[in-house]
Formats: C-alpha cells, structure tokens, sequence
C-alpha cells in the first residue's frame, strides 16, 4: 500500500510557483499546499537577503500549520548598482510600484552607466518546522544584461528589459517553456529537489 505523501505547505499565494515547484518535486511523496489554503496572511520581510527573507516566510507558514514548509525569494541584481534592486525588486519604485514603473525607475538609473551585466537571484528554503535549527537551501542565478529599451510581452516584472545573449532574447520574448529550463527559480528548484532526495524527504 503507498505512503500517503507527506502535507509541505508553499508559504506563497502564487498558483503558478505552487504549479512550477509541483511540477519539478513531483518524484517526491510530498503534497505541496499553497498557504492560502490555510488562509495564511503574508509576513513581513524584514531580511536584508534573499536567503533571509525566503526563511522568514518558511518558519512564518510552519508555524501556523504546524508543518514543513518551503518558500522562496527571489529578484534582480545589478552589480553595477551595488545589487539594486536586489530584496526591494518588486517595489523598487516605492510603494505604489508596479511592472512598469520599475523598470522605468531601473532605466532612468542606468542611463550613464556602461557596465549593464545582471541577474535574477532565487533562495528556496525548505523547514521541517518553524524553529528548525538547519534548514535545506538551493539557490539558482539567472545570468543576462539590461537592455535601454523593452522587448516582448511575456513573463513579468523586468522580463522585458532583461537580456539572454545565448538566446538573443530578452527574457520577455522567451517561452515559458524555454525560460522554465534556464531560469533563476528552475535552477533552484531542481538543486532543492537534489537536496531533499540526499535527505530522504
């Protein structure tokens, strides 16, 4: 008789990163349940790292379920821009911001500046529970540049404005299929799934 698979709680409301991570754990016995099943209210991220935030978020879920728990944090760094817009990604800017405004913000930024290397950052955390002492982390970059102006109509957040020489795309102009091989969350995602396997879970 199979096990029943072991309940993991994604502390996100994000269907399509319950779907993604669903699809890459799915040769684990595990049950990935997005929080807001358990109507679950979004913490505040108060690190001053991916890794950090990603972990806030993990233990914040556990506890309230009582279960394990896997999170992420992910976003753009420009190195040339000492990391910005690094953890504030997705309010870069300010508190109103959406898609468009920051990537304007971003562009308005970079005007004189030459070197436009970049990449997408992603920290999966996994947590038996909320005060575990040695949590289970992957992280996966996805490297590009940033362009001067906007491309494509797919994916989300600075997609448009964000370069893959090898495919030369930007990531916007990628399918989801292609981008689901090559970026930042996949990469994570399936050196999580190497860890959780060593691990038994």
């Amino acid at each position: 008789m199979p096990m029943t698979p072991q309940k993991i709680i994604l502390a996100s409301n994000n269907n399509g990163k319950l779907k993604e991570l669903s699809i890459t754990l799915a040769s684990l016995n595990i049950e990935l349940v997005s929080q807001s099943t358990y109507q679950i209210e979004s913490v505040d991220e108060t690190g001053l790292s991916f890794i950090e935030n990603a972990l806030i978020k993990a233990r914040h879920a556990s506890k309230i379920t009582k279960l394990p728990a896997i999170a992420d944090d992910s976003g753009l760094v420009v190195p040339a821009l000492n990391g910005e817009p690094g953890i504030y990604s997705s309010r870069y800017s300010g508190n109103q911001a959406n898609d468009q405004t920051n990537i304007d913000c971003l562009l308005k930024k970079m005007q004189t500046i030459t070197n436009r290397d970049a990449y997408f950052y992603c920290a999966l955390v996994f947590v038996y529970n909320a005060l575990d002492p040695a949590p289970l982390f992957a992280i996966g970059k996805f490297h590009g540049e940033i362009t001067t102006n906007q491309s494509g109509m797919g994916g989300f957040g600075y997609d448009p404005i964000f370069y893959i020489k090898q495919h030369k795309k930007t990531a916007a102009q990628l399918s989801s299929e292609e981008k689901n091989k090559i970026s930042h969350r996949a990469i994570a995602s399936q050196k999580l799934l190497e860890i959780m396997k060593k691990e038994c879970i």
